[in-house]
């Protein structure tokens, strides 16, 4: 008998996973589909998938059928993660080795709240992920939603965040959005029924991805992904396209280390008296001196108390 046929060795990137089996995308641009070989742990994390989409791999090609094993996961460099529900412990890796994440959001027909939005925010922070706000929808802006996106624009842009106004139905700022996404394998991420897939599919309409209608009861969008998956753009560069997101539970924070992930807290730390200071409720803490004085934004502070409040169970101020 001949030496027993181990098959080809081949490295590649998760484009979906879909349970059990992988579809990765090898380095000479065939796709294949993979399992895993055993069991992984990442080492430090509990997660419920050992694979996300965007990772590396290495896998042996079975020439018979053309399936793959993977046997490999390489180191990666960076990862978006949240709670996998609400009352889990365990984490769920929605995606890696990102260029960038982009929040879809709109202030009407869902509205997205400043809550979710700082929630992803600091969780890129985290990962040092750089991230862009795009408020999509603005033909459904009325004058007092325009007032509003235009605080919401200077409270993060001021914080460091790159900010996108688009309507997709009207095509306006769809090549700034394009411009973004060139080169660069982005995290698209927000609500569903926010116009993720509208505006991806007036970007590269050789995707065609399947769009949502809203629920008239909710004007919740209905889920039109049900898994992560990434694509690759017909003018170079990968988006990863993401389940509509209801709410992003936080991993791996702790209570000293939250206020950095906010830029505009952050450079403003050091000024505290006391080195241990929470912001919530110490005498001389530069931060609440900051918001009293309209310095940094109260919505921002007020969605930092109820991350705090989240981690642990702090005592907010009344």
């Amino acid at each position: 008998m001949g030496k027993r046929e181990e098959g080809v060795v081949a490295t590649g990137r998760v484009m979906r996973s879909t349970g059990s089996w992988y579809t990765v995308l090898a380095d000479n641009g065939k796709k294949y589909q993979c399992k895993l070989k055993g069991r992984f742990r990442i080492a430090g994390i509990r997660t419920t998938n050992p694979i996300a989409v965007g990772d590396k791999v290495e896998f042996n090609i079975d020439e018979k059928d053309e399936t793959g094993v993977i046997i490999k996961i390489f180191d990666r460099n960076n990862y978006v993660i949240r709670k996998a529900t609400k009352l889990s412990k365990a984490a769920h890796i929605i995606a890696s080795n990102l260029d960038q994440a982009i929040i879809i959001t709109s202030l009407i027909k869902p509205r997205t709240s400043t809550g979710f939005i700082d929630r992803l925010l600091v969780t890129t922070e985290a990962y040092h992920i750089p991230a862009v706000i795009v408020f999509n929808k603005y033909d459904l802006y009325d004058d007092a939603l325009k007032q509003q996106l235009d605080t919401y624009i200077k409270v993060y842009t001021d914080a460091g965040y790159t900010c996108l106004i688009t309507s997709a139905k009207e095509n306006y700022g769809l090549d700034k959005f394009k411009a973004l996404l060139h080169g660069k394998v982005s995290l698209l991420s927000g609500h569903s029924g926010v116009g993720k897939s509208a505006l991806i599919n007036k970007t590269d309409p050789d995707l065609n991805l399947k769009e949502g209608t809203l629920s008239v009861m909710h004007e919740k969008g209905k889920h039109t992904t049900t898994f992560a998956e990434m694509f690759p753009l017909s003018f170079n560069g990968f988006i990863i396209d993401t389940p509509g997101i209801k709410e992003f539970g936080l991993v791996g924070f702790d209570v000293y280390e939250l206020g950095q992930r906010f830029p505009e807290i952050r450079k403003r730390m050091s000024q505290c008296r006391f080195n241990n200071c929470i912001h919530v409720k110490e005498p001389g803490c530069a931060v609440m001196e900051a918001v009293e004085h309209n310095e940094i934004a109260r919505f921002r502070y007020v969605n930092y108390l109820n991350m705090l409040a989240d981690i642990q169970n702090v005592e907010l101020p009344k």
